[in-house]
């Protein structure tokens, strides 16, 4: 059997500066993602743990060593540097999993990988014996929050839900600014480049959203009023006048 890849490779080229992602079928039946990366493809389960494992028999580490703490009490367990290690490469799988789910348009699997990244970075930080290893995973809280939002957001603007989308980003950037906060380091909200995103984002949406009826018939009173043309201004204000009243039945 040989066991070269190079054909595999040729034949889905990586392109520098993009994500080259796709969904296959695997022997097994299974859905499974593939994401190329400069000397390879990695291959990824679409649920579970993205290696397909089952680590000591649990659906992840995470859901291994949440269920040992239970064991044994808060008291009386932590995770060690070797352990945390581990987790940490696991949490990396659900990572490239996450920003695969991202580039297909999957933002609903995108934000749930995210959430448990984020989970895991919790259950470190309450159990980890190192402050090193706990500040090792929270360094990175600040960009999954980032991928978190940008799952939601873009959720509901699938669905035109313009304002549930600004609702999120304002939710996440006061997230954020709240870790910041946390760790007394107030000078890198400003350095953010996870809440600068947000930002011109939320700007973004605010300045290119259709507008709605009653928006568009009260720009067109204003532009009547200021062109002196009184007799529009009342057409366009019984309109909207009609429209706000079959809004409240």
């Amino acid at each position: 059997m040989n066991k070269d890849i190079q054909t595999l490779l040729d034949d889905w080229p990586c392109e520098p500066g993009q994500l080259c992602v796709r969904k296959i079928t695997g022997q097994d039946g299974r859905k499974k993602i593939q994401l190329r990366i400069e000397m390879g493809i990695l291959q990824m389960d679409v649920t579970g743990r993205p290696d397909g494992q089952s680590p000591h028999g649990y659906e992840s580490l995470l859901h291994y060593y949440r269920a040992q703490a239970r064991k044994a009490g808060s008291k009386d367990f932590a995770l060690d540097t070797e352990i945390c290690m581990a987790l940490q490469m696991e949490a990396l799988q659900y990572y490239h999993r996450r920003i695969s789910f991202l580039e297909m348009g999957d933002y609903l699997n995108a934000k749930k990988d995210a959430e448990r990244n984020l989970k895991l970075f919790d259950f470190v930080k309450e159990y980890a014996e190192d402050e090193e290893d706990r500040l090792a995973f929270e360094h990175y809280r600040p960009f999954v929050i980032g991928h978190r939002v940008r799952a939601e957001v873009l959720m509901h603007l699938e669905r035109e839900s313009y304002d549930l989308a600004l609702s999120k980003i304002d939710s996440g950037i006061e997230e954020l600014q709240s870790f910041f906060e946390e760790f007394d380091r107030h000078d890198l909200i400003e350095e953010s480049e996870e809440i600068a995103f947000l930002q011109e984002w939320a700007d973004e949406i605010r300045r290119d959203r259709p507008k709605s009826p009653s928006q568009d018939l009260h720009d067109q009173i204003r532009e009547a009023v200021g062109h002196e043309d009184f007799e529009r201004a009342a057409e366009l204000r019984d309109q909207l006048l009609s429209l706000q009243g079959k809004t409240e039945i």
